[in-house]
């Protein structure tokens, strides 16, 4: 992007990963996207579901939220996206941290119309509901309620924080106390039904929610 800021990390730049496999992946994973813009002055940060599809971030959001309608003129935006995986607890305060898998992606974003809106509404569905084709795609009126905005994925940066132990000084390691890592694992919990669902919808018969989502 013309004018876009500089994306190499400076602070603790040894944790910046340049492989764009590994930016994918935490997209591919991630659920909730921050996203930012400047509106009548005021920064605002909207989170939001979000999915990727190739070389692009695709956001969808209603035509009567503030910060959408900012990004749908194309004002620049910065879009962040964090898994955490677990506290890094040492035996002091200072270095006491957490592993962490994190992007920042600069742009602007473009507005998705007729057929291009309705291959990206798809995209997006498949990507935050893997494997759930039943839904009924939505109505004139829901469509038209939507905002759905692409950005390129062309200037980002990723910084990965994997530590397998904290940084203690040696007079703290001395200290008979525990120190180390403590993961933090994401899980789905067994499929709750709605209220009204009708009698004899099998949860384990095809559509299979039963055994959804597919992916970690």
């Amino acid at each position: 992007m013309s004018g876009a800021p500089d994306t190499r990390v400076r602070r603790a730049a040894e944790k910046q990963v340049t492989e764009r496999a590994a930016l994918d992946a935490l997209l591919d994973t991630a659920l909730v996207a921050h996203v930012a813009v400047v509106d009548d002055g005021w920064p605002l940060v909207v989170p939001t579901g979000f999915a990727r599809d190739g070389d692009r971030l695709l956001l969808h959001g209603s035509t009567g939220s503030r910060a959408f309608r900012a990004l749908a003129t194309g004002a620049p935006t910065c879009v962040t996206v964090t898994v955490l995986d677990g506290l890094v607890l040492a035996r002091s305060q200072f270095e006491s941290s957490m592993n962490y898998r994190s992007a920042m992606v600069l742009g602007r974003c473009s507005v998705l119309e007729g057929d291009a809106k309705e291959a990206g509404l798809q995209a997006i569905s498949a990507g935050l509901l893997p494997g759930v084709d039943w839904q009924r795609p939505p109505t004139r009126k829901e469509s038209a309620a939507t905002l759905l905005l692409e950005l390129p994925l062309a200037e980002w940066s990723l910084k990965v924080s994997a530590k397998v132990g904290p940084d203690d000084e040696p007079d703290d390691v001395a200290r008979p106390v525990w120190a180390g890592i403590v993961p933090l694992e994401h899980v789905w919990g067994s499929p709750v039904p709605a209220p009204d669902l009708p009698a004899g919808v099998d949860p384990t018969a095809p559509p299979a929610i039963g055994t959804w989502p597919p992916r970690a």
